[in-house]
């Protein structure tokens, strides 16, 4: 009875085990996505696709067996078939991603807390940031849907809650929706602090909580501009939200549009 060569059993497991993490893990996360109670994504995930190639995976993984257990040597075609498989399924995953923009739901959440920011500072009057749910609500509308799947749809809305005599950016949001700005104003009405109700970036599932990244939360500060610092150009090491000549702010390094953060409570 002949044998293949142990090369080319070797590259058949290695194409097996490609084809089941890639496309394994992308079915699982498309059947997650549509029962998750949030997850990251803009769309549902499809499922037909990663099903279709383990589904000729599986194929082909039976025609390469049946020619083991038949004693078929180095010349037999079907041991050709799971390479064949796999760079097949790469070009083609390769042919659709250069017609799309990778975007990932933390982006969108980051430029979202910069633009609701941006937004809000116009709003300002007489030193004050605006403090009403009425004078908001309009930035919030015209925000678009929240980055975020809540039991595979896409969450229509963001939406808004105001507090008053706030000291610093909301941590904890417990109850609130995925998509929910949390706008906290300080005592004065002097500033305000952004958060938004999300999933830690990186993360693909879970419950909403207050939007952070690394360990830290992420909130984007609303406060009037001051005339000295409407005419100063920008200019460089003078870091979003710093003063020249001063310090950076607390946090260290930003994501962008969002001006500090600090580090996330423990659970």
């Amino acid at each position: 009875m002949t044998r293949p060569s142990r090369q080319t059993i070797l590259v058949n497991l290695l194409c097996l085990a490609v084809l089941a993490w890639l496309y394994g893990g992308d079915l699982v996360d498309a059947l997650r996505a549509r029962s998750a109670e949030v997850s990251a994504f803009l769309a549902p995930p499809p499922v037909v696709w990663p099903a279709v190639v383990l589904a000729a995976t599986l194929g082909v993984l039976g025609v390469g067996l049946w020619g083991l257990v038949r004693g078929r040597g180095e010349g037999f075609k079907g041991y050709r078939l799971l390479p064949i498989v796999l760079v097949s399924a790469l070009f083609f995953d390769l042919v659709i991603a250069e017609s799309q923009v990778p975007l990932r739901p933390e982006d969108v959440s980051f430029m979202s807390l910069g633009q609701f920011r941006d937004k809000a500072q116009l709003l300002a009057r007489g030193g004050k940031v605006p403090a009403s749910p009425e004078v908001l609500r309009p930035v919030v509308e015209a925000m678009g849907q929240p980055p975020y799947l809540v039991r595979g749809v896409r969450a229509s809305a963001w939406s808004l809650q105001v507090r008053q005599g706030c000291e610093g950016p909301v941590q904890q949001a417990p109850g609130l929706e995925v998509g929910t700005f949390i706008y906290c104003v300080a005592p004065g009405g002097e500033r305000a602090w952004v958060s938004l109700v999300a999933l830690p970036a990186g993360k693909r599932f879970g419950l909403p909580e207050v939007f952070s990244s690394e360990g830290l939360t992420s909130f984007a500060l609303v406060r009037p501009e001051s005339p000295d610092e409407e005419q100063l150009p920008p200019g460089p090491g003078v870091p979003a939200g710093g003063e020249p000549g001063g310090p950076a702010p607390f946090g260290g390094p930003r994501p962008p549009d969002v001006e500090e953060r600090v580090p996330a409570p423990t659970p």
